[in-house]
């Protein structure tokens, strides 16, 4: 090669975008996502992981492949989508809601995001503390248990009852349970606290409740309520009594409303934790984090059909109303 030709093609070299040479040295990730639910379920929340993952400089077929598998609600799955993806190899594996507790032991970092709370649900000894290797995020807040019913108080006034439906054995729900009933004490309330975990007590708990029904139900968002909400909320319709919770589709599902986490933000932001651990940090570096972000969703169909009034205020400041 002449002395000519050899400038012009060290000029070419250095003239390339920096980060477009970041993109041929960048060694490709693999990321596996796993969960016990269906991709139709989740499709807004992945598609909301995927932007944030793009944000951070992530193109799906170019530096990143991500592999999907989902449990489609099949009872013992998960174990074995994840030691599959564990196989191919990937790079860490997403653990999103029940999963993250039916994960078998792997050699790999995990990012979950729960519902639950992570300390109670033994995979932190706080939230700036995660244990082994694995961190994230959860959906958790439970002051905000406090707030709904604050804000039912305000729709309902001569409010004095109201029945608080939960599963005992999700992690974190005795503190969303002590949490309603100080607020329920503040506001002159009676929080009558009914535990049901399996479908059989559920519909022996709603039976019981017939004979003599709250005046309002406040329902603690987990899989086993997202799973028998319509049950929960025509027994309320029925009742002609207002139910309310903190993820929006329990209001598509006919609640009075819901205010709790933004959820596509929460799943936004798990591409930072698959970021970080991408580029070399551990997990239990990564401190647990809570909602930052929350969304108020009224159902109006239901307010007009139980004779409520909802205040102008809460209209203006709802992320969403459902005529």
């Amino acid at each position: 090669m002449d002395r000519r030709t050899f400038l012009a093609t060290a000029t070419a070299v250095t003239c390339i975008p920096r980060a477009i040479i970041a993109q041929i040295n960048d060694k490709p990730s693999r990321v596996g996502w796993v969960t016990a639910q269906t991709s139709a379920s989740l499709a807004p929340y992945i598609e909301a992981f995927r932007t944030g993952l793009a944000e951070r400089g992530y193109n799906e077929g170019r530096n990143l492949t991500i592999e999907y598998r989902y449990g489609n609600g099949i009872d013992g799955r998960v174990p074995e989508l994840a030691r599959d993806l564990a196989q191919l190899p990937v790079d860490l594996i997403v653990a999103q809601g029940a999963a993250a507790f039916e994960l078998p032991p792997l050699d790999l970092p995990v990012i979950f995001v729960i519902s639950a709370d992570p300390v109670s649900a033994g995979f932190a000894d706080s939230l700036a503390k995660p244990r082994g290797n694995s961190s994230g995020l959860t959906l958790m807040a439970v002051e905000l248990n406090g707030k709904r019913l604050d804000l039912l108080k305000e729709v309902v006034p001569d409010l004095r009852r109201v029945a608080v439906i939960g599963n005992p054995e999700h992690p974190g729900a005795h503190l969303e349970r002590g949490f309603s009933e100080e607020t329920g004490r503040a506001l002159g309330l009676t929080i009558d606290y009914v535990p049901t975990e399996t479908p059989a007590k559920l519909s022996a708990a709603l039976k019981e409740m017939a004979g003599n029904p709250p005046q309002a139900i406040s329902i603690l968002a987990d899989g086993f309520a997202i799973q028998n909400r319509q049950t929960i909320i025509d027994f309320a319709m029925s009742n002609r009594v207002p139910a309310i919770s903190g993820w929006p589709i329990f209001a598509q599902s006919g609640a009075l409303f819901t205010y709790g986490p933004k959820l596509t933000e929460s799943y936004r932001r798990l591409a930072y934790y698959v970021d970080r651990v991408l580029k070399g940090a551990k997990p239990a570096d990564l401190p647990i984090e809570q909602p930052t972000m929350f969304e108020f969703t009224i159902n109006m169909r239901t307010a007009k059909t139980l004779n409520l009034i909802i205040p102008p205020s809460f209209l203006a400041s709802a992320d969403r109303v459902i005529e």
